[in-house]
């Protein structure tokens, strides 16, 4: 009869990889425990109470325990009375002022919108509470563990050929299309042959270059030696011997040979004309008019070509196959590259403070744009969805949180009650009462 309507338990969450927390269903079982607890204390004081009211044994202290036991008993049904009535109706009786939680659930949701609004999105109490919290840290040490980036590498994998496939692959192409010609049509093609030519050149690559093709030159003309010979012999006169012309042609051939073979020395001072050379067309890409008018002219012939467009627009059909094949699932290659670099990403930010500290201010500042200015619009959003609920789900939930703890509540109402009541049956007594 004092037993309370099971609560149903609310959908299962999987507790957050961040902070961990008990589940509706470990919340009921506790709620269950203490509820049979409570209960059952208040059957013992009514089993003592009518025990000590049954035995008429001239033990002195019979009366000292009746009394505690009685009131004992009055304050657990008091303080169960109270606790049923804030969530539902006391043995289903039209009592006044029970059932309180549904009968104000629209003053509820909006009371919460404004205590949450007013205490918690306060600029204050925002900026105190996110200055507090090192995001950053938290993430990476979470991310730098094994277990955590496969899954969210294989959560990827999974994830990302899906959404590639539902993206319109016409309008996407002309998408891809069009940003590659304005990516294109943004950068000056003078200025940026400049830097790469400097890179280049600073970095060894064109002079390993020029070196490969002197390499090149020279094999060419030792394998064609023959038809060098033939060509001389055919352009010379017909009355000059032909041994002569061999002659001409092994002489002007070795002396090819031996002029590539001499500037491949790194002293030759073809090197530092190059060097010269080079340095000069750096200026000029950079600062030279004329070339970068030149330039543009022949980046704006090369965007117009419907060829450029076409090839940009089938740049999505080669990277959706690379990321059909690559992402295939979290076994794949790939999906082991990005777990490898979600722990070094993880890494990188625990090792360096002040670059967390400076991330995580900027991301404070992006969490306060984006949560103040609609504190307003949260509070309302709380006060509706509590709104929506019906009773039962409100109750449900609401007791779910807290009724574990009003539990406790009946449990201190039947010692508390069963002490005073004994204190005040002494009290009687030592004045000379009954």
């Amino acid at each position: 009869m004092m037993s309370q309507s099971p609560v149903d338990p609310a959908p299962t969450r999987a507790p957050s990889p961040m902070a961990a927390s008990k589940s509706p269903e470990e919340k009921l079982v506790e709620l269950r425990r203490m509820r049979t607890i409570a209960t059952s204390l208040l059957a013992a004081m009514a089993v003592i109470f009518f025990v000590a009211s049954a035995t008429h044994a001239p033990w002195p202290w019979l009366p000292y325990l009746r009394a505690f036991a009685e009131a004992g008993m009055v304050g657990a049904c008091a303080d169960w009375f109270a606790v049923v009535a804030l969530f539902r109706r006391p043995f289903g009786l039209p009592i006044p002022h029970t059932a309180v939680v549904p009968a104000n659930k629209q003053r509820i949701g909006a009371a919460l919108g404004r205590f949450i609004t007013n205490n918690f999105l306060s600029t204050r109490v925002a900026s105190e509470r996110l200055a507090s919290v090192d995001a950053l840290l938290i993430f990476a040490r979470w991310i730098g563990d094994q277990g955590n980036s496969e899954r969210l590498a294989g959560w990827v994998g999974r994830l990302l050929p899906q959404a590639v496939a539902e993206i319109p692959r016409e309008r996407l192409g002309e998408f891809v299309g069009e940003a590659a010609r304005r990516g294109v049509a943004a950068i000056p093609a003078a200025p940026l042959a400049s830097r790469a030519l400097s890179i280049l050149w600073a970095q060894g690559a064109a002079q390993a270059l020029l070196e490969q093709g002197l390499e090149y030159a020279e094999a060419a003309l030792a394998r064609n030696r023959a038809f060098i010979a033939r060509k001389v012999s055919e352009q010379s006169s017909r009355w000059m011997p032909k041994w002569i012309d061999n002659i001409i042609a092994d002489r002007v051939l070795n002396g090819l040979l031996q002029t590539m073979r001499e500037m491949r020395e790194p002293s030759h001072p073809w090197r530092a004309e190059a060097q010269r050379l080079v340095d000069g067309l750096i200026r000029d890409l950079a600062a030279d008019p004329d070339l970068y008018a030149r330039g543009e002219a022949m980046k704006a012939d090369l965007i117009a070509n419907p060829v450029f467009l076409e090839q940009a627009k089938s740049l999505w059909s080669e990277i959706e196959a690379a990321l059909r094949s690559q992402l295939s699932g979290p076994d794949s290659a790939a999906a082991g590259l990005v777990a490898a670099a979600l722990r070094e990403f993880g890494r990188w930010m625990e090792e360096d403070p002040r670059r967390r500290t400076r991330l995580n201010r900027r991301l404070r500042l992006l969490a306060l744009r984006a949560l103040l200015p609609r504190r307003a619009e949260i509070g309302a959003y709380i006060a509706h969805v509590v709104d929506a609920w019906d009773a039962a789900t409100l109750v449900n939930r609401l007791e779910l949180q807290v009724g574990k703890d009003l539990q406790y509540i009946r449990i201190n109402g039947t010692l508390v009650g069963g002490l005073v009541g004994l204190l005040i049956f002494a009290a009687s007594r030592a004045i000379g009462g009954p």
